[in-house]
């Protein structure tokens, strides 16, 4: 590949183009919460989760395609987000910080994206499920 033909992901909108779009994106969290319903590693982060999954897959598609540098859908219908504080009252730890990324890694395994941009978005996905463990053991050390 040459240099002018690589894609510079996390640049403007190539990660959001590299996704399908919205399209891509719903599929690709259609796919997550589906690897999350039956994964056996992902039982203690599925049941942190509502059991009607509607209005989370929702909020994914809508966070993700912003944060992917797209339109910023979730503000627009949910208002303003941080991540990391938005998740600090579950009790995520390195086991649910992994589970939520083995099920994105198995969800990433069905689309057809590079396999390029398929790891650079497991690595890129890596920074806020960290950040959201940071908070919650933040939030757990105050509230003790």
């Amino acid at each position: 590949m040459t240099q002018e033909n690589t894609v510079a992901y996390g640049v403007g909108d190539a990660s959001f183009k590299a996704a399908g779009e919205y399209e891509g994106i719903k599929t690709l969290v259609d796919a997550f919460y589906d690897a999350m319903d039956v994964l056996p590693v992902a039982k203690t982060i599925r049941a942190m989760h509502p059991a009607d999954l509607e209005m989370t897959r929702d909020k994914l598609t809508r966070f993700l395609c912003g944060w992917l540098g797209g339109p910023r859908l979730f503000r627009e219908k949910y208002g303003p987000i941080a991540i990391p504080s938005a998740h600090s009252h579950m009790p995520i730890a390195e086991a649910e910080r992994d589970a939520w990324l083995a099920c994105m890694e198995e969800a990433l395994k069905t689309q057809p994206y590079a396999d390029e941009f398929k790891k650079y978005l497991l690595v890129q996905l890596a920074v806020p499920a960290e950040r959201c463990r940071m908070a919650s053991q933040a939030a757990s050390k105050a509230a003790t």
